[in-house]
């Protein structure tokens, strides 16, 4: 077990956060290594906390789990040797639900009158704690504060005979977010939500002389790195099995229309992903193209703030015709600090991830380029440094339409009253940002920027609720802790 680093400073850590990354093995010779490939590729997802469950060829279980990053947890040749098998499956956390604690670590692994059972799950379950308080008075024993455990209990009281039949069973009474990964003694299976907010795809590994292996994994560009190849996306709604007679495909929710999390294009995902047969980098500049035509303003540089502002500030530079230039050096070896945070401190965090690149900055109009404001703590400071170093003037351009509302489908994101834009305008914003100008990019110029149109905002392609409200899957848990409190405020009254 390894220690977590601490959370960073309030300050530094002004960004949403995706909550994990799943991949799972099925018929690849050292599949536990394979998967912690799989994992390395997707640490942007989740970097409290690393897990890989194996299965040998006798149909033994073998598990490791640790706090912090997968290079803590999976680079000691004997804990590898400790996962063989031929299929395996594993999962990136950063928490949105339940405590930071090794029995929070997924995947989570439950022995069944079938058989072993271990499931990865990536998003949120919006009915989870009135789920959890149902199990709990039929007697099921909880082992975790995490929302994914709830998945373990369905399948285990569910009266259906197989394991994938009790699985749709649990999945049609769940609502939420969910792209998930499960392992079992006879397959590897795949399953995402009806309405697809969350990515999967399948992977194929192997030549055609031998059988084949396959890969589920939250993103294309861990295909890559363990040498798959993108076989598709895994339907909204839609289960895969994966078995050793070949890949199997099962849709028992009917049709619906897809709401794909429209922040994996602008944020979440890895650049060189490609997102439901969309390629980010080239997505990503053409939203920072369609900014540039919506707000262009005179200047002499266009700076991105790293690494995340980068595709889409080249593509603004380039639709404005105003230079690219690296304005703000970040600094990528930044790990715990060994200083106390004292006040002094909290007030310079910004500086051990961003420097300003004084030499392009001094008496320059500069354009600077993010993806997003949250708090606008960091985006503050970053003007702050800015300014510092020279810039005569600052504008700010942000590639994300303002972001009022929280989200409860897998995103760690803070309270609604914590959101700038829930509580300022934007010309309020921009004076306590302290730029010359702020604009975002519009909703129906991010659409067009995804080749899409909002024909109808009440029927919208993506989910955009943390820039609309519009929560297109319910939130029982919010509903149901609000009517609690109200009926203990008139109990006390």
């Amino acid at each position: 077990m390894h220690d977590l680093p601490p959370r960073p400073l309030a300050s530094e850590d002004d960004k949403f956060h995706e909550e994990c990354g799943v991949f799972g093995v099925w018929n690849a010779k050292d599949a536990a290594a394979l998967t912690a490939l799989g994992l390395h590729a997707l640490q942007h997802r989740g970097q409290e906390a690393a897990g890989i469950v194996s299965l040998d060829e006798g149909g033994i279980f073998h598990a490791h789990k640790g706090l912090g990053l997968v290079g803590d947890n999976f680079s000691d040749a004997k804990v590898m040797a400790g996962l063989p098998g031929r299929a395996a499956v594993g999962h990136n956390r950063y928490a949105t639900t339940g405590e930071t604690a090794l029995r929070n670590v997924q995947p989570l692994y439950a022995d069944f009158a079938f058989g072993g059972l271990a499931v990865a799950h990536n998003g949120n379950l919006t009915n989870a704690h009135t789920l959890r308080r149902s199990l709990v008075s039929r007697g099921c024993l909880f082992q975790s504060t995490t929302d994914s455990e709830v998945f373990i209990h369905l399948i285990a009281i569910s009266l259906y005979s197989t394991v994938v039949d009790r699985l749709i069973d649990a999945l049609k009474q769940v609502q939420g977010a969910y792209s998930l990964v499960a392992l079992h003694n006879g397959a590897l299976i795949g399953a995402r939500d009806p309405l697809g907010v969350r990515p999967l795809v399948l992977g194929r590994m192997g030549g055609a002389e031998a059988a084949p292996g396959w890969v589920l994994a939250s993103e294309t560009c861990a295909l890559e790195i363990v040498g798959a190849e993108f076989v598709r996306d895994i339907d909204p709604g839609e289960i895969i099995v994966i078995d050793d007679s070949g890949v199997h495909s099962i849709k028992p929710f009917g049709r619906h229309q897809s709401r794909f999390c429209i922040f994996e294009y602008i944020y979440f995902a890895r650049p060189d992903s490609i997102v439901e047969g969309t390629p980010v980098y080239e997505t990503r500049k053409r939203i920072g193209a369609e900014l540039a035509r919506e707000s262009a303003v005179p200047a002499d540089l266009v700076v991105p703030v790293p690494d995340s502002g980068v595709p889409a500030a080249m593509g603004y530079a380039a639709e404005a015709g105003i230079p690219f230039e690296l304005g703000i050096i970040r600094n990528h070896y930044v790990g715990r600090t060994f200083i106390e945070p004292t006040d002094q401190i909290r007030h310079l965090g910004v500086k051990l991830k961003h420097s300003a690149n004084r030499a392009m900055l001094a008496g320059r109009r500069v354009v600077l380029v993010d993806d997003s404001i949250v708090r606008g703590t960091t985006s503050r400071k970053i003007v702050e440094m800015v300014r510092a170093a020279g810039a005569t003037e600052v504008h700010m351009r942000i590639s994300s339409p303002p972001t009022t509302h929280s989200c409860y489908y897998g995103i760690d994101t803070p309270e609604r009253g914590k959101l700038m834009a829930a509580r300022h305008s934007v010309e309020e914003m921009a004076a306590i940002i302290g730029v010359d100008s702020l604009a975002f990019i519009s909703l129906d110029g991010l659409y067009r920027a995804l080749g899409r149109q909002r024909r109808d905002p009440a029927r919208p392609d993506f989910c955009d609720a943390c820039f609309t409200g519009d929560y297109a899957i319910p939130l029982t848990d919010q509903q149901d802790n609000r009517e609690r409190q109200l009926s203990l405020l008139q109990a006390t009254q």
